[in-house]
């Protein structure tokens, strides 16, 4: 019998397999794919905000390696969708390679932190939805439709929560500067 822990590991696993036809959504398409990127970060964001609470709301309590790397799969789907935005050529590989290297950078000197790992995503994330609302409006009007729908969805927390508790992981980062 499927547990919720387990169907929320399941979705988390698809992100993260997603990240690979992301990428190879661009290779073999290209921009006539953006569309297809659209809805498919759609999925993405979707699961994201599901595999969360399903899990918490499993009888059976438990930590799996899956659900303690959520945020590396999310940093994993920022640069599936980084991936396409180079093979569809809206973004110049010596760009992508750059801030991948100061990324590694950043992360070997201070680990994957949870801020920093919301950082990384920010950039791509935002260059996509810029892309998308300008070169297939449809599909990126529904981005914005959704990012709109999930901030009011969720409203307390974001303010009170998210905001601050990447403030506060920044903080932290500044600390350990040195």
């Amino acid at each position: 019998m499927l547990v919720a822990k387990q169907l929320a590991d399941l979705i988390t696993l698809s992100r993260m397999l997603l990240a690979f036809g992301l990428a190879w959504l661009g290779i073999t398409h290209g921009p006539a794919g953006l569309p297809l990127a659209a809805w498919l970060m759609i999925a993405n964001w979707t699961g994201d905000c599901l595999d969360g609470p399903i899990a918490r709301r499993s009888r059976v309590y438990y930590h799996t390696w899956i659900g303690d790397h959520d945020l590396e799969t999310d940093i994993v789907v920022s640069l599936g969708l980084l991936a396409y935005l180079v093979a569809a050529r809206y973004v110049d590989l010596w760009l992508a390679v750059a801030y991948l290297l100061i990324w590694l950078a950043i992360f070997w000197r201070w680990g994957i932190l949870k801020s920093l790992g919301m950082l990384i995503q920010a950039p791509i994330y935002g260059w996509f939805i810029l892309v998308a609302v300008r070169d297939a409006p449809t599909a990126g009007g529904w981005i914005v439709i959704w990012i709109t729908a999930a901030i009011v969805i969720t409203w307390p927390k974001f303010p009170k929560e998210i905001v601050p508790g990447f403030l506060a992981g920044m903080k932290q980062v500044w600390k350990r500067r040195h």
